[in-house]
């Protein structure tokens, strides 16, 4: 039973790298955390068309999300009014992918500061 077991793991990590390869290698691996085909705003447009303004958008989506997820909702909902408020802030960046890259920073080192507060308030 270990080999089939061992074979199986194998598969499925094969199976997951082929998987990430195969989306890496694509456009579509450029996709920003919202839906590029709808992007109508500079920002959106700006942040479709770059790779590294993709990516950071995608870090900063997977960091908020999993922030949100481990708080209350009193302070979910804080943290929703900031969100709306950056992304207010990152559309006044228009095409400017200087201002975009300054503002995924700021907003990506903030949800970083608040994840390590939760972090050191106790154990998960």
């Amino acid at each position: 039973m270990p080999h089939r077991s061992s074979t199986l793991n194998r598969r499925l990590v094969r199976y997951a790298f082929a998987t990430l390869f195969a989306a890496l290698s694509t456009q579509a691996a450029w996709a920003a955390s919202f839906d590029c085909g709808q992007a109508k705003q500079p920002d959106e447009r700006a942040i479709c068309a770059s790779r590294q303004l993709s990516e950071m958008d995608v870090e900063m989506a997977v960091r908020y999300d999993t922030l949100t997820g481990l708080v209350a909702m009193g302070t979910r909902g804080d943290m929703q009014d900031e969100q709306r408020a950056w992304l207010h802030e990152r559309a006044a960046c228009r095409g400017d992918r200087r201002c975009l890259r300054a503002s995924y920073t700021k907003r990506i080192d903030t949800l970083k500061r608040e994840y390590d507060q939760l972090k050191s308030r106790g154990p998960f």
